[in-house]
């Protein structure tokens, strides 16, 4: 397999040169030609260079010819730059075949590009936090990446959280409501990424109107209140309850403290179930840790949850007369320093 890999940095600068180095060795060991931005190792206080700089290294990603663009890191630097975007040149690029593929900070291209464009970009793995560390790259995380340059499969499964209810079947007045065994969405956008990002977008025009939609959220070093908070302010902005179900992926890297007083996560998902007529299912293998699928941000899906199992269905995608096909997997770094 020799594709095209352009390897650029919108947001954090690079400090783990070494993990950078192994990243781009391992993907030219897969049989892949990487090219690197001439700015992917500059550094301007804590950004991969100033405003300007990446500015111009996501267009030039854009006008690469390559076959995926993928970022070097996350971290901070995006929003700052969205409104000076060329966004019709990066559609134009999504249209010829290339397919933008990052996480953490990257949520906030990948929702503008949406917003802006309609175009489909990849939420998936990062070059120094997936591809450059001292482990092999997860197996599930390589085996979603190499499908989706090879073109093959069509969607993602995992099993959901052991407490995650079974929508109710709509009851009649006076009648009590009914888990249902198997549940179903069609043609929904999916949408999402991480959290922190996403929820400071919220008031912009970056961020896509999605109505009838697949939310999906993600977050590393962030406390369950937090979490919490920024689910509360997509609540009462209206956002959560346009859509047909909210996923909550991985949320890594926090610690509770004593203050806490059993208040945790489960305590957050339970509240936000409480105030939501939408489902609410947990566990996608999707955030800031090494083993993660591969999401189509802005592809429309079909969503299915059966005996605690749910699939993630998207067919083919179709840019530029050429089919992209992606096969996720079960599941059982980033640095987003801050990565927002």
């Amino acid at each position: 397999m020799n594709k095209h890999i352009y390897i650029f940095s919108p947001s954090g600068a690079v400090r783990d040169k070494l993990a950078f180095k192994r990243g781009v060795e391992r993907l030219r060991a897969q049989g892949h030609q990487v090219e690197i931005d001439e700015a992917a190792l500059k550094s301007h206080m804590r950004f991969a260079g100033d405003d300007d700089t990446r500015l111009e290294a996501i267009h030039r990603a854009a006008a690469s010819g390559a076959d995926l663009a993928m970022i070097s890191r996350g971290g901070y630097g995006l929003t700052r730059i969205l409104d000076r975007i060329r966004y019709p040149a990066l559609g134009r690029a999504v249209a010829r075949g290339l397919r933008f593929v990052g996480h953490s900070d990257f949520t906030a291209l990948q929702l503008a590009l949406l917003a802006r464009t309609g175009a489909v970009s990849w939420a998936g793995p990062a070059l120094t936090a997936d591809f450059g560390g001292e482990e092999e790259p997860d197996d599930i995380m390589q085996a979603c990446f190499d499908d989706l340059l090879l073109g093959q499969g069509e969607g993602t499964g995992w099993r959901l959280g052991r407490d995650d209810p079974m929508p109710t079947r709509r009851a009649r007045a006076g009648e009590a409501a009914e888990p249902l065994q198997a549940w179903s969405v069609r043609d929904a956008v999916l949408w999402g990424g991480n959290l922190a990002v996403l929820s400071s977008m919220v008031g912009t025009p970056f961020l896509p109107d999605v109505r009838g939609g697949v939310l999906f959220v993600e977050d590393v070093n962030e406390h369950p209140y937090r979490v919490e908070r920024m689910l509360t302010q997509l609540l009462h902005a209206g956002i959560l309850g346009r859509q047909k179900a909210l996923v909550l992926g991985q949320f890594s890297n926090y610690t509770l403290v004593p203050h806490d007083r059993n208040f945790r996560l489960a305590t957050v998902v339970a509240w936000l179930r409480a105030q939501l007529k939408i489902p609410v299912f947990t566990q996608l293998p999707f955030g800031h840790v090494p083993t993660k699928v591969l999401l189509p941000v802005g592809a429309k899906v079909q969503f299915a949850v059966e005996n605690r199992e749910a699939l993630l269905f998207w067919g083919h995608i179709v840019t530029g007369g050429t089919e992209h096909h992606h096969h996720g997997h079960p599941h059982d770094d980033h640095d987003h320093d801050h990565a927002h």
